[in-house]
């Protein structure tokens, strides 16, 4: 059981520690909004996680060998919606620069998790990194720990992005300072949505 658990707690911080789009856009979140929309989005985040290490305790070898041959329009169709998700933050900063932090946050924190976690998804990498942990590890003993693992781990690290994202978002409570934060954000999901369109 620990083992397993401590597996998957290593394998959850492998795949959530390098900051991508999706960490940009927790951060971004939380700093154009507050910690509660941030939060969810990054338990959508930590929940696309869990599920893959779930399919790959569950299918290992098999589903990565399903999921290999679509990752290349998956990852795509990841970049096409990372860059519309781009000119839309940059096209609400630059349209409403007197907005209010209460207008310009979503409607509720169930749409910033479902929406992540449907981004995050995209990413069929994840469950092929998993599978291979889990096939280069002898299997998938204590299968369901190392699932706990890699959520806590992905949940905590997402979490901590949302909380620094808030905490910028405290320090840049002006509308020049909101416009910078939603720009920059922006600027930083293009580069990694274009990234995607050239690996």
């Amino acid at each position: 059981m620990s083992g397993a658990f401590l597996a998957g707690v290593v394998a959850g911080y492998g795949i959530a520690v390098p900051v991508g789009a999706i960490g940009v856009l927790i951060a971004g979140l939380s700093a154009r909004t507050s910690l509660r929309i941030g939060a969810a989005a990054g338990l959508g985040a930590a929940t696309a996680d869990g599920i893959y290490a779930l399919i790959a305790v569950a299918g290992g070898a098999a589903v990565a060998g399903v999921v290999a041959p679509v990752e290349t329009p998956l990852r795509l169709l990841g970049a096409a919606v990372l860059l519309v998700l781009a000119g839309w933050t940059t096209w609400g900063a630059i349209r409403r620069p007197g907005v209010t932090q209460r207008d310009e946050r979503p409607a509720t924190a169930l749409r910033a998790y479902s929406g992540v976690l449907a981004l995050t998804l995209l990413n069929p990498a994840t469950v092929i990194y998993f599978a291979a942990l889990v096939l280069g590890s002898g299997g998938a003993g204590g299968g369901v720990w190392f699932v706990i693992g890699a959520f806590l781990a992905s949940a905590s690290w997402q979490l901590l992005i949302a909380g620094g994202g808030s905490l910028i978002g405290r320090l840049l409570t002006s509308d020049r300072g909101r416009l910078i934060t939603a720009l920059v954000s922006s600027t930083v999901i293009a580069i990694l949505a274009v990234r995607l369109l050239t690996t």
